[in-house]
């Protein structure tokens, strides 16, 4: 009887050993599932492929088939994983929570250290993943050569003689969306430690200022820092923050991941509030935990302090009480729910109240507006035609009548900057906290000519 009951306690250990490295898939994120198939609607990939490898319960056999040796780690196993968009739709509809995500991301973790990226995709992804995202003076230096391509008429060039149809469709669909480039936020004020409220103080935050945000969209960011400021807060931009570390993790590059985690919880530890206006970023620090699952308990209780502290800019701005702008506005507009800030955070109702509060806004509803645009970090570029199909089904959904989509996350933005332009639309696709700032502005401006007169 011991030896049977030893045999029972043992079993989980034994199940999970076939995955062979560290960081193995938590065996309690599939023990719930009893494959009911509520999941399925709520899955992209499985509406449009209809097969049950592409569903999330369909993975979490895989992934719970591998670690019971009936499996092994091999394409089969790899092309379900890594067609996952990670949009966390189906944790959402889930009766039991499963965290599909979390399965995703750890399995991607073991196909990487069993199958690492060769040849020119190994170059490509050591290239961004390891050489450029974790240092800021690179990003930098890549703003500055984007911003180049923009003002020297290079950009112009490529456009009006053709070149441009010289590269992959999916990579020329998203430089003819390319916002204009202007100047990060952390080399505007890198010499200053704090940024002074506009308006009576109430509280000292700390900004992610991210990667892709700061040389791609610093123009969103510098709205963000007004946005805090006219609302009383000041503001530090840690000088030693480094990239989230999603796009490494979603690769299934955990290590590194940890190691940009360890940073980012090093220059934040004496914020009280950070503050993050891009989903996936936001979605990521608060799951750091996650990565020190099997650390030192003193990372992980570290990495779990940290995560309390995060927040979404549009939930950070509701919960504190904002002041609502007096000016209207007068936009149409409608609002997309960014994967992770819906599925992943829970933020939904925060950024459509902020926007609503906004006068002369006219809000219209989006059928399946938590939906995923294809975007899923660098999904659109890896898996192009299953992006593409998405965002087709994404599109479908967008109300014509409509001047503006908001929305909370740059990937997002650039995704359905490309379903707008390819599918003859006409909406100016923009951040939730954009449109903020802007009613802010315009009523400074009339208060302006008022004292003029």
């Amino acid at each position: 009887m011991n030896s049977a009951k030893a045999d029972i306690k043992d079993a989980p250990c034994q199940s999970v050993s076939n995955y062979l490295w560290k960081d193995a898939p938590d065996e309690k994120k599939w023990a719930d599932c009893v494959h009911c198939g509520m999941c399925l609607e709520s899955c992209p990939t499985y509406e449009i492929t209809g097969q049950e490898q592409h569903s999330p319960r369909g993975r979490v056999h895989l992934i719970k088939s591998v670690a019971e040796g009936k499996i092994s780690v091999n394409e089969q196993f790899t092309d379900p994983v890594f067609a996952c968009l990670d949009c966390r739709a189906c944790t959402t509809a889930c009766p039991a929570n499963v965290d599909v995500g979390g399965l995703i991301e750890e399995a991607r973790g073991q196909i990487r250290q069993a199958m690492p990226l060769t040849g020119w995709k190994g170059m490509i992804s050591k290239f961004f993943l390891k050489e450029l995202f974790p240092h800021s003076h690179r990003l930098e230096a890549a703003g500055s050569l984007l911003k180049l391509y923009q003002k020297s008429g290079m950009q112009k060039m490529m456009r009006t003689t053709g070149l441009l149809n010289m590269m992959p469709t999916h990579l020329a669909d998203i430089e003819h969306v390319m916002p204009k480039i202007t100047r990060s936020v952390r080399k505007k004020y890198k010499k200053k430690r704090v940024l002074k409220a506009k308006a009576e103080r109430k509280a000292e935050v700390a900004f992610l200022t991210g990667c892709i945000m700061d040389v791609m969209f610093s123009d969103i960011n510098e709205a963000t820092l007004n946005v805090l400021r006219r609302n009383g807060n000041d503001v530090v931009i840690p000088p030693s923050q480094t990239c989230c570390g999603a796009l490494h993790v979603h690769a299934g590059d955990r290590d590194m991941g940890r190691q940009l985690a360890k940073k980012n919880i090093e220059a934040f530890q004496h914020a009280d509030t950070i503050i993050v206006n891009a989903a996936g970023c936001g979605c990521m620090l608060k799951e750091y935990p996650e990565l020190f699952r099997e650390e030192e308990q003193e990372w992980l209780e570290k990495a779990e302090v940290f995560a309390e502290k995060v927040q979404d800019i549009s939930k950070y701005l509701h919960d504190t009480g904002y002041r609502p702008p007096q000016t209207k506005l007068h936009k149409r507009i409608t609002y997309h729910d960014a994967c992770h800030l819906a599925h992943g955070q829970g933020v939904r109702e925060e950024p459509r109240d902020i926007l609503l509060s906004i006068p002369g806004v006219e809000m219209v509803h989006m059928a399946n507006a938590d939906r995923c645009c294809g975007s899923a970090g660098i999904y659109n570029l890896t898996n192009p035609d299953m992006a593409g199909a998405v965002l087709q089904s994404k599109m479908e959904h967008v109300p014509h009548d409509v001047e503006m989509i908001s929305m909370g996350n740059p990937g997002c933005m650039l995704q359905m900057a490309v379903g707008v332009k390819k599918y003859g639309r006409s909406q100016q696709i923009v951040h939730t906290v954009q449109l903020l700032e802007w009613a802010y502005q315009k009523e400074e401006e009339e208060a302006h000519r008022v004292e003029e007169k």
